[in-house]
């Protein structure tokens, strides 16, 4: 069946179980290989370990509010080529999603107390940002994956030069928000106003704040 022959209740349905899946850490992916993975581990004392494992918490918990993001976005979104791509979009976010965990994992780290809140919250703005209209709504990815872009910048400085695990991971994961937020402006998107910028740089700042320690 295709999803664009999906009712109203087939897409609820849908969202509930992705969003079961992305919170459970059984998301739907791609398949692609984890960036780095034939790279040698890295030999990180304790305040490294769990300093890089706290920043990859955060990546995390952006890729929960990406893939919430695409989620509510895809349901309410006018145009199934652009739902489509969005929902393609989410399925690359899952994989950045798995590859955050897994590394989580090995740094002897944990995942955020707070990601039902954020995917919750994220899901909602999504939904919004749909109804508003497409062009907006892609406007706000295109936005979206521009500070991610700079957030992953800033974490790619702060990470040991030989942890490279990590280090391709993180590239790996701007590059794709960089075609991301290339595709939803050739699919229409238009830029956003500067308060709207503002506020989402705001939320961004919270979110990264309370997820290092929690």
């Amino acid at each position: 069946m295709n999803a664009r022959d999906y009712t109203p209740v087939d897409h609820l349905l849908n969202q509930f179980d992705q969003a079961l899946r992305t919170l459970s850490g059984q998301p739907q992916t791609t398949g692609r290989p984890t960036p780095g993975a034939a790279s040698p581990e890295a030999e990180l004392d304790d305040a490294q370990r769990n300093h890089v494992a706290r920043l990859m918490r955060i990546n995390h918990t952006g890729e929960i509010c990406a893939q919430a993001l695409y989620q509510g976005q895809a349901l309410t979104a006018r145009n199934p080529a652009i739902q489509d791509s969005m929902r393609q979009s989410a399925a690359e976010e899952n994989d950045h999603l798995q590859w955050c965990a897994q590394r989580i994992q090995t740094l002897n780290g944990r995942l955020s107390l707070l990601n039902p809140v954020w995917y919750a919250s994220s899901f909602v703005i999504g939904a919004c940002a749909g109804i508003a209209g497409d062009k907006w709504s892609l406007g706000f990815i295109a936005e979206t994956e521009k500070q991610v872009e700079n957030h992953l910048d800033e974490h790619l400085a702060q990470i040991p030069v030989e942890d490279n695990r990590t280090h391709c991971i993180l590239r790996q994961m701007k590059e794709d928000e960089a075609e991301h937020g290339q595709k939803a402006m050739m699919h229409g998107g238009v830029a956003l106003p500067l308060p709207i910028k503002l506020a989402m740089r705001v939320s961004a700042k919270l979110m990264t704040k309370s997820v290092y320690y929690v």
